[in-house]
């Protein structure tokens, strides 16, 4: 098991493909299997992931962030499953940040339970194994000749023995810990938990209201406070006139501090009320002209002439001067937000002893990063406590909002406080998802069939943008679906194009997947009409060497009545696409109704590999589908002199329930290691949704979000 110390920002942006971001779980193994609860109670915790205690009880230490996945709930089954646990005896804590100890706690790139499969089945394995010694050593039998249930050892002759694994764990933990790599693991056939729906662990306290995410933290004394941050990209405060918002009642303090302007209140309404009265001018920088026309006019100008080759099959060039006919187009996607609905928050309390920080954050090493910028203290002195969080999507990798807590903490000098933006500084501030513009050309023979594809992608690059030394050339993340695409097509070239802006841009939900896969399969379903042929049979004889792809776009046409008629006024399309390991294909149906498009049926098929709960990865499923929607149908960050033009979801509408479509979900067997399942199934909403547009009115949409009178 490999033990991964703390990884920088600089670290993590240089090696980072938007493929997914490795997430290498480190188990650090200690050098025996005690950690006393107190003298008298020694407990078995062979690492640092297990804990087995006197009564019974296992718990089980998470350093994934949990919001809304359900990492506290399928990681601690792979541990359950190889100790063979009773899982009503399972108890489960969010880890402190502590990589020494837990190894990455980074939680993104749909890549916690992929990096955990094998070390967390281990670590279950390895106390099982402890377990098992101590009780045959009771017994003098051989150990390998017991077995377990349900949190005991039987006995391997006698059906009247058993002992408890809390009767056991004394005499464990004076065992040495086995090399985790050296215990069997199961058969996937003996799994008795893995496969089941599973309720989620943290249910009960949800929906008593006991969860405590960012915003419910709350310590003895804390003040509240906002932020209101310049409104340009790259803007400063230059004057505060701050005299009607210290008559708000409630508010304390107002200063200045590096990114803005702080109010500091006695509850957060307070604070808000306050920052409506501050009087502030900005030095609005070099941006203040800066708008959306400004950023598309320079995409197209820069998709005029090649770009970087990211892949190339064949010779596009010679294929595509001399076929029979030639196809090109252009696809258009915007900024978008992610609208997280707990708004930024976080709570700290900085002193001259050290800083503690509550933070509702996905990379907490990040959170790290600038607590140690801006108190100057080591990593020693700080402790980051994780809560849950209401959203992440890539937003709270960022540790923008942990940077202004630490800031005003140290200001106030022990006392701790919870800084909270409002809905409008979270819309306006974000880190977006880039915009980009797409050129695809075909060359066609005789018969329709393409001879020569080419995908021209002209985007910023994440972290290009982010960092001087960020490279040049091909950003391998910016092409993630089009470089990896399963298609095989003759003579493909794909080609990247930098084009970086003012506008802050970050890890959105599926990323650029998000986005190229609505170009290629809507530019596949271009192909497949231009062919005369079935847009599902087109990709069929096109995924030859891609076995679990084909696989899924047939499930999911079958089961959606591919071909079968529609009531009238409805249309089927369909997209599929590999993404974090997973293969998804999906069909819509859909309908126009007052000029307005109508999802009323999504079929997806998905193979994630081995299905830990399958509750939690149709919950996935679904929420990928709403999210998705939401940003087809609506999303759409843009500029005005410099500024972010929408505030609120007045104008940065989600999907509403009544809006919400019927999802049938199909999970394929498998009996592979388990892949990615909070994001693969996004990428296929938006090009099924506009397939199906176009099947059903011949117009095609090529630019998002949707729009059917333009």
């Amino acid at each position: 098991m490999t033990l991964i110390v703390n990884l920088s920002r600089r670290e993590f942006l240089a090696g980072a493909t938007l493929t997914g971001v490795a997430l290498t779980l480190g188990c650090h193994v200690e050098s025996n299997g005690v950690r006393a609860a107190d003298s008298t109670a020694p407990v078995l915790a062979p690492n640092a992931f297990v804990t087995i205690r006197p009564d019974g009880r296992i718990l089980v230490t998470v350093n994934k962030t949990e919001m809304g996945q359900g990492v506290r709930t399928s990681l601690p089954m792979l541990v359950a499953e190889e100790l063979d646990a009773d899982w009503s005896q399972v108890t489960v804590e969010t880890a402190s940040f502590d990589p020494s100890r837990y190894g990455f706690q980074g939680t993104g790139g749909s890549g916690s339970l992929r990096g955990a499969w094998e070390p967390l089945r281990r670590t279950g394995a390895t106390a099982r194994a402890m377990l098992v010694e101590a009780a045959a050593r009771r017994w003098n039998v051989p150990a390998d000749a017991c077995r377990t249930e349900a949190g005991f050892v039987l006995h391997p002759s006698d059906a009247t023995k058993k002992l408890s694994y809390g009767e056991l764990v004394a005499d464990a933990a004076n065992l040495p810990v086995p090399d985790p790599k050296a215990v069997k693991l199961k058969d996937p056939k003996d799994f008795k938990l893995i496969g089941r729906r599973v309720p989620r662990y943290d249910n009960p306290d949800i929906v008593t209201g006991k969860a405590v995410y960012g915003m419910d933290v709350r310590l003895p004394g804390m003040r509240f406070a906002t932020m209101v941050h310049p409104p340009v990209f790259g803007g400063k405060v230059r004057q505060v006139e701050d005299t009607e918002a210290k008559r708000v009642p409630g508010v304390e303090q107002v200063f200045v501090t590096d990114r803005g302007v702080a109010v500091v209140a006695t509850n957060t309404w307070a604070a808000f009320e306050g920052a409506k009265k501050l009087r502030i001018t900005w030095d609005d920088g070099p941006h203040a002209k800066f708008s959306s026309a400004d950023i598309r006019a320079m995409f197209i100008e820069k998709s005029t002439s090649p770009g970087d080759v990211a892949r190339q099959d064949g010779d596009f060039d010679k294929a595509f001067a001399s076929a029979a006919k030639q196809l090109e187009a252009v696809y258009e996607v915007p900024y978008l937000h992610h609208a997280t609905l707990e708004p930024q928050n976080c709570t700290a309390r900085v002193s001259a002893e050290g800083c503690e920080i509550w933070a509702p954050t996905q990379f907490p090493n990040f959170v790290m990063d600038e607590a140690r910028r801006i108190t100057g203290l080591d990593a020693g002195r700080i402790k980051i406590h994780v809560t849950l969080l209401g959203g992440g999507f890539g937003r709270r990798i960022e540790a923008d909002y942990a940077a202004d807590a630490v800031e005003v903490a140290r200001r106030l000098n022990g006392v701790p406080v919870q800084v909270t933006w409002t809905r409008e500084e979270d819309m306006q501030h974000g880190w977006y998802r880039p915009a980009s513009l797409h050129v695809v050309k075909a060359g066609l023979a005789e018969n329709g069939q393409p001879v020569a594809v080419l995908h021209r992608l002209v985007a910023p690059s994440i972290r290009g943008q982010r960092q001087p030394d960020g490279g040049k050339g091909v950003d391998p993340g910016a092409m993630a679906g089009i470089t990896t695409t399963a298609y095989e097509l003759p003579n493909f070239r794909a080609e990247y194009v930098r084009a970086n802006t003012a506008v802050p841009i970050g890890f959105w939900r599926a990323v650029f997947d998000s986005q190229n896969a609505f170009v290629q399969e809507s530019w596949m379903d271009e192909l497949a009409h231009a062919a005369k042929a079935d847009p599902v049979e087109f990709r069929l004889v096109r995924l030859g060497k891609a076995p679990r792809l084909k696989r899924v776009l047939e499930v999911a046409a079958k089961a959606a009545g591919w071909g079968q008629p529609l009531p009238r006024g409805r249309a089927r399309g369909v997209a599929a696409h590999f993404s974090f390991g997973a293969f998804c294909a999906q069909v819509a149906e859909v309908s126009v109704e007052d000029d307005l498009p109508r999802v009323h049926r999504i079929v997806c098929a998905m193979d994630v590999g081995t299905v830990v709960n399958p509750s939690q990865v149709e919950a996935q499923i679904e929420g990928s589908i709403a999210f998705a929607l939401s940003a087809a149908l609506y999303g759409a960050i843009t500029v005005e002199q410099g500024r972010v033009v929408q505030s609120n979801f007045n104008d940065y509408p989600l999907l509403r329930m009544a809006e919400m479509p019927r999802v049938e979900v199909h999970l394929i067997p498998s009996s592979e290691s388990p892949s990615g399942a909070g994001e693969p199934a996004l990428p296929p909403v938006a090009p099924a949704v506009c397939n199906a547009l176009f099947a059903l009115t011949g117009k095609r949409i090529r630019k998002l979000p949707i729009e059917l009178d333009t």
